[in-house]
């Protein structure tokens, strides 16, 4: 997969096209990822332990991994991946400035 989490990036296509936010959680075995205020859906909740009131919460759903890209952090556009070999690690870079995307 070409993000993980805590990556910053932009949604390319969808109903939330254009939007940013951080990566939440990644699951890599079904290509799918959970970004932060994007892809909101309504859930309903019954009265709970830690939810006593219940009602409708309102929750991030998981979109598809080809429906993100990395924001690159020099010039701050959506970049794609690109892998180069950095004393033995596998290190991911920016295609547009060549920065790392790893810290």
């Amino acid at each position: 997969m070409h993000v993980k989490k805590g990556d910053k990036v932009k949604v390319i296509s969808g109903k939330d096209r254009g939007k940013e936010g951080t990566i939440l959680e990644a699951f890599p075995k079904k290509d799918r990822v959970l970004v932060e205020g994007i892809n909101m859906v309504k859930k309903h909740a019954k009265p709970s332990q830690d939810n006593p009131q219940g009602g409708i919460l309102e929750l991030e759903a998981s979109i598809h991994v080809s429906n993100v890209m990395p924001i690159d952090p020099k010039s701050g556009e959506p970049t794609r991946v690109g892998y180069k070999d950095n004393d033995g690690k596998k290190v991911r870079i920016a295609k547009k400035s060549g920065e790392a995307l790893d810290k």
